[in-house]
């Protein structure tokens, strides 16, 4: 594919450092568009919008919205023909069922995929440190040419086609890391506080999607405690490169890779429909016979 039209999103805002690295490294392959939030978006999934504020951008526009808002609005709002989609470079990683699933990140790379356009979705991580905050002391030079790279060779290969969505994680540490084809590996759980303090709970929390708390004489106020890494060492690292931790990450799954330090390539599908369907079958077989409809 010679000098493809590539659409540049994130969901970390259009000013995050990595997609200012990835956008100077993706210029070299092809004319580069961005469509970004103006605000920090991250963990939002595929939410959208009915609406959003566009504005001129020198690299192309920011939008009031949801990362998946700027690749719908990107792709059915602007005249070019994008040949694919790059959402990132994320500030920390992506890795797992849950945390891909909620991610802006990966939900850019959702819309991109429903609407027929082939997509990467580019996370980076720090093997030691994991998280990489402040953004601005780390160099996501890396995963930005890893990322380069990696659309260049699936473009070549043919692998772009409608509905194509790969979620990478890169390590910024690591200096010859390996790339690995890996599958999300489903590692959540929740612990409900019931009757919690509604003063101790934050001011993100306490905002909440039905407005705010009120928890009157007959109400009872009740907190949601993610474990989006059940049974791990701590949120600011659970993947710390110890044999324990390789040992309860399975080999093929993108958070042994994180442990590992490796590049995490998951091929992700947009079809809800591949789950076995023998047993599902019987059933709606054996209601038809009773209910006479067969």
């Amino acid at each position: 594919m010679d000098d493809p039209d590539i659409l540049l999103t994130n969901d970390d805002g259009i000013d995050a450092a990595g997609l200012v690295r990835l956008y100077e490294e993706l210029t070299a392959l092809g004319e580069v568009t961005v469509v970004a939030p103006s605000e920090n978006q991250s963990g939002v999934g595929r939410t959208r919008s009915h609406a959003a504020v566009r504005r001129d951008h020198p690299w192309g526009y920011t939008l009031s919205g949801t990362p998946a808002d700027c690749v719908a609005y990107a792709l059915r709002g602007l005249d070019t023909d994008f040949d694919f989609v790059v959402s990132g470079c994320n500030h920390g990683p992506n890795a797992g069922n849950y945390v891909t699933g909620r991610s802006g990140t990966v939900g850019a790379g959702i819309e991109a995929a429903f609407l027929g356009t082939p997509a990467v979705a580019v996370s980076a991580y720090h093997h030691e440190d994991f998280f990489p905050e402040p953004a601005s002391d780390y160099d996501f030079g890396r995963p930005a040419r890893v990322t380069v790279d990696l659309c260049r060779r699936a473009a070549d290969a043919g692998l772009f086609t409608a509905g194509t969505l790969l979620n990478v994680n890169v390590p910024l540490d690591v200096a010859d890391p390996e790339m690995c084809l890996t599958r999300p590996l489903p590692d959540y759980d929740l612990h409900v506080e019931h009757g919690a303090d509604p003063t101790d709970i934050d001011a993100v929390d306490a905002i909440g999607r039905d407005g705010g708390l009120d928890a009157d004489a007959d109400g009872t106020v009740v907190r949601l405690h993610e474990e989006v890494w059940p049974d791990v060492v701590g949120f600011e690292n659970p993947f710390p490169p110890t044999e324990q931790h390789r040992e309860r990450y399975p080999a093929g799954s993108d958070r042994r890779a994180l442990v590992d330090g490796e590049i995490s390539v998951s091929p992700l599908t947009i079809d809800r429909g591949d789950a076995e369907t023998a047993a599902l079958d019987e059933i709606i077989q054996q209601y038809n016979v009773a209910s006479g409809s067969d």
